[in-house]
């Protein structure tokens, strides 16, 4: 069984590349997030001429998150349970459904802007609300996960140049405190291996060249519980995905279960 993660940027703009993507890596389910639509604008026609249901959290031009599988698609819950409001509303940033014998979440974890920026302490009030809604479902014998943008790089070896991020969000230890937070609930980060290089990033933003310059970040990830661990055959960034015209800033995340 397949399964990925994919910041899409955009699932309009990204659409006809999403659909060969699709087709051609074979994937069983996919969690996507940006998708920057309406529920109403999300191309659930489109997907399921491939064979895909979709679920959907999606409210306008920013943020969107949805599930893709061809496994099965049930008892979906649409955003974080108890997770916090920025400017009043609760931002559409997590879905979860059970897919064939899986359970898994998509969550776009909020960027954080800058240190002293509300919206980083709103970032931060957002992973406890995380850690707290997936404990019930990391303790559970069924395999279960929590994949996608998270915002956050694990360790300095998952940016390009660490000095640069001095002071910066992304790689502050209060966020990489909230990633082990995760851990502590019972999940264990599964570590892609990357097709090109020594250091599997997941983001390149498109200005300066950073991609042909691989000045990247790894920030896109996946926490399973232990039988979602055990059922792990490989795991891998597609950096292929990245190249070309008209693609995302980030690369899918894909991995590979014995399921």
């Amino acid at each position: 069984m397949r399964i990925a993660t994919y910041n899409v940027n955009s699932i309009t703009a990204r659409l006809p590349r999403l659909l060969a993507w699709l087709e051609s890596s074979d994937t069983d389910v996919l969690c996507i997030q940006e998708t920057k639509c309406t529920a109403e604008q999300f191309p659930t026609a489109a997907l399921a001429e491939l064979g895909y249901e979709s679920a959907v959290n999606a409210t306008g031009r920013w943020n969107g998150v949805a599930l893709l599988s061809r496994v099965g698609l049930s008892d979906v819950v649409t955003g974080l349970p108890d997770g916090p409001e920025y400017d009043g509303v609760q931002e559409p940033r997590a879905i979860s459904a059970t897919c064939g014998p899986l359970r898994l979440w998509s969550v776009y974890v909020p960027n954080g802007r800058e240190v002293e920026h509300e919206h980083y302490a709103y970032k931060l009030r957002w992973l406890e609300a995380l850690r707290k809604a997936v404990a019930a479902d990391a303790a559970k014998a069924l395999p279960f996960a929590v994949l996608g943008d998270f915002n956050v790089a694990p360790t300095d070896e998952d940016v390009w140049d660490p000095a640069l991020f001095a002071g910066a969000t992304h790689v502050t230890p209060a966020e990489r405190a909230a990633l082990t937070a995760l851990e502590a609930e019972g999940l264990s980060e599964v570590l892609p291996r990357p097709l090109k290089y020594d250091r599997a990033f997941t983001f390149w933003d498109y200005r300066e060249l950073r991609f042909p310059k691989n000045k990247g970040m790894r920030i896109d990830l996946t926490f399973g519980n232990a039988p979602f661990v055990a059922a792990v055959k490989d795991s891998y960034v597609d950096r292929e995905e990245r190249k070309g015209k008209g693609a995302s800033d980030h690369a899918p995340v894909v991995v590979d279960l014995d399921l």
